[in-house]
């Protein structure tokens, strides 16, 4: 082992320890004041401030984050993608509204508001879990300004109280196209949910990336964070009222982004609008009669654009960790939300006697074959935020039958999940373009396929979809959508199965990242 050091003496050991007991103190305190704490008998170790950086985390975050820059449409301020330009100016103008910000949904230049609401959700949600974290590696202000370029987009779309604009374009003739966005030549109609043609759904989606939002920029830009959540108000009181599925009352967006039911997102959105107001009548709601036909307690589901229900479990528990106060008004439902949240992290560890089924043979989450890492991204995003609620209320176990688990046991699914996603998989392959030395080259992507320079209408652009030559521009960020159930991939442009990015997939991504961005530490207040 070396040689010993010299003793420092007696004394000299004595003050070193009491500075330590000190600190450890401090920190102790502090935590306590600002959230409480439980199991106080037997603790978990108390976390600092953001602690060593992992520059393997660090890095993909970084990649990952330049996605939103690829998919911004509009009049781009300060772009720092050389083979994008301004698109979609006149986006709104038929309304008389200013639509043209917002973000592309995936491969082509549809703005669909259902998922594009869930990706300012997410982001926020990682940027009050962990704004100190990516602040650390100078991801924040990169973040917040993705953020707003989505919210300034759903201020827009939300003209008066009971009308929401929910889509920027007709996908079928969008995909009859291939071409870039700057060079757009079709027709960009728009489609509304109002007081006749209810939207529960995608109404109280934006009324939670709204209220989230509102929270994101309270401190630094407080006119903004009251407009904001002024809207996420009135969307609410929309959705809630008017009750009824956007897909089901227009057909034709079923085929796209289908929602399968609107309890969901009502609980999510008053879940976010109590964190945002601490006023109590959105947590009436979600313990109320609401949640008893929508929370699905004791029933473990998949996080994802369309079902928020294990993200509102999640998300409320952080009140039954860290808010004691409510243990009275709202305890018991709050427990009900909190012990279907572990039920999804049981469901999540791989060694859990409850663990699910739904892996590959290299133990990465898998569901389904379109899109297949939206939900392990997605669970291992949740794993991480409870793994940090559980560590910095000093919770030390999680129990799941007979067998107990610690924060670090979930925060290693979390890095198992991530680690799959940058490349410890069979093909040794980062599904993160840009990130490692080897990625796809046959993005499904419009823009990342044509050269920038290239002079295509919208039919001629297809030669560029069929070439067998990589995409010229890389759309560094992109997650692709992933492997199927036997750890395979094809890097194939018309493979778009498993080949096609998208926005939300890249804001569960960086919200994950940022949680292992650094070592785990106590997270931020926002309650």
């Amino acid at each position: 082992m070396g040689q010993k050091s010299r003793s420092k003496g007696c004394c000299g050991w004595f003050v070193a320890v009491l500075i330590l007991a000190l600190v450890i103190g401090a920190i102790a305190y502090t935590i306590k004041k600002k959230f409480g704490h439980s199991d106080s008998d037997n603790p978990a170790p108390v976390p600092g401030p953001p602690g060593a950086i992992d520059h393997k985390y660090s890095s993909a975050l970084k990649t990952a984050m330049q996605f939103f820059d690829i998919q911004k449409s509009g009049k781009l301020v300060n772009n720092k993608i050389s083979w994008r330009g301004d698109s979609a100016l006149k986006d709104g103008s038929q309304a008389k509204l200013d639509l043209s910000k917002g973000m592309y949904d995936a491969g082509d230049h549809m703005k669909f508001g259902f998922p594009m609401a869930f990706t300012a959700t997410v982001l926020s949600w990682a940027i009050l879990e962990y704004g100190d974290q990516m602040d650390a590696v100078g991801q924040l202000d990169p973040a917040q300004d993705s953020l707003k370029w989505i919210t300034d987009f759903l201020i827009n779309a939300h003209p008066s109280e009971n009308v929401l604009y929910i889509q920027v374009g007709d996908p079928v003739a969008d995909h009859k196209c291939w071409d870039r966005p700057e060079d757009m030549t079709e027709e960009r109609p728009l489609t509304q949910v109002n007081a006749s043609c209810a939207g529960s759904d995608v109404a109280a989606e934006t009324a939670a990336a709204m209220a989230s939002a509102s929270l994101v920029f309270k401190k630094t830009n407080s006119t903004y964070s009251s407009t904001l959540l002024k809207h996420a108000k009135q969307l609410f009181t929309f959705a809630d009222k008017n009750r009824g599925s956007y897909s089901e009352n227009i057909p034709e967006v079923a085929t796209y982004y289908n929602s399968t039911g609107y309890g969901d997102e009502l609980l999510w959105a008053a879940s976010w609008l109590y964190h945002a107001t601490n006023d109590d009548s959105y947590l009436d709601f979600v313990v109320g009669q609401d949640g008893e036909d929508y929370a699905q307690f004791g029933s473990p589901t998949w996080f994802s654009w369309d079902n928020k229900l294990a993200g509102t479990q999640v998300l409320l528990s952080r009140l039954s960790f860290f808010k004691k106060d409510l243990s009275n008004s709202h305890g018991s439902g709050l427990q009900s939300y909190r012990k279907t949240a572990e039920a999804v992290m049981c469901g999540l560890l791989p060694e859990s006697p409850t663990a699910t089924k739904s892996r590959t043979d290299n133990g990465l989450i898998w569901v389904s074959d379109w899109n297949s890492l939206q939900q392990p991204v997605a669970s291992a995003f949740l794993a991480a935020i409870y793994s940090d609620y559980m560590l910095t209320s000093r919770t030390p176990k999680l129990k799941c039958d007979s067998d107990s688990y610690t924060p670090a046991d979930l925060r290693d699914f979390a890095k198992s999940q991530a680690d799959y996603v940058l490349g410890k998989n069979p093909m040794d392959m980062s599904f993160l373009v840009g990130y490692g030395d080897k990625f796809p080259q046959f993005v499904h992507h419009r823009g990342a396929s044509i050269p920038a320079n290239a002079k295509t209408g919208c039919k001629d652009g297809f030669k560029w979809l069929d070439s067998t030559d990589p995409n010229p521009n890389v759309a560094t960020g992109a997650l692709v959508g992933g492997p199927f159930l036997n750890d395979t991939y094809i890097d194939s442009r018309n493979n778009s199965m498993q080949a096609e990015p998208s926005t939300y997939n890249s804001a569960v991504l960086v919200g994950l990242l940022s949680s292992l961005v650094t070592t785990s530490s106590a997270l931020q207040s926002f309650t």
